[in-house]
């Protein structure tokens, strides 16, 4: 039988892999509560922040062109988002979130926060923000510019 060959470094690439898909998990689940994907809590966000189109929102949402109209379809079914022509582009589409939308979507992130909060907790306090910049600069992002309050619409 031959020698494996000597691994010099830990394998992170597994690792990542198995503490992503738990965590993955852990926040389906919980999402799942408010009858919520991960995939629809991104894009409300995101659809939020600023006017954006479904192809803007896409791209911030790591989706393919397929997987995010069946998204906006399941957002606009729950009454939750809706397609509006762009001011500026007649072919392009703005995804608008509705009232319960946001509603919906602030929930949702205080569930995302909690579990981000409680996956974080299993580390000492002391090593949370080198891990999660750390992360960031495996991910090709060194900043992440953290937690971004939800903008209100003017006059409520």
């Amino acid at each position: 039988m031959m020698a494996a060959p000597e691994r010099t470094e830990r394998d992170i690439t597994g690792l990542l892999n198995v503490a992503g898909h738990a965590l993955s998990n852990r926040l389906a689940a919980a999402l799942s509560e408010i009858d919520l994907t991960p995939r629809m809590q991104c894009v409300l966000v995101h659809a939020l922040e600023q006017e954006r189109t479904q192809i803007q929102l896409a791209a911030l949402a790591d989706l393919d062109k397929t997987t995010m109209v069946s998204t906006v379809d399941d957002l606009e079914k729950r009454g939750l988002a809706e397609r509006k022509p762009s001011a500026t582009d007649r072919r392009a589409r703005i995804i608008s979130v509705t009232d319960k939308g946001r509603r919906v979507a602030e929930e949702g992130q205080e569930i995302v926060d909690r579990v981000h909060g409680e996956a974080l907790d299993g580390l000492p306090a002391s090593t949370r923000a080198a891990f999660v910049e750390a992360l960031g600069l495996l991910a090709g992002s060194p900043r992440d510019p953290g937690p971004q309050p939800v903008r209100r619409a003017r006059g409520r």
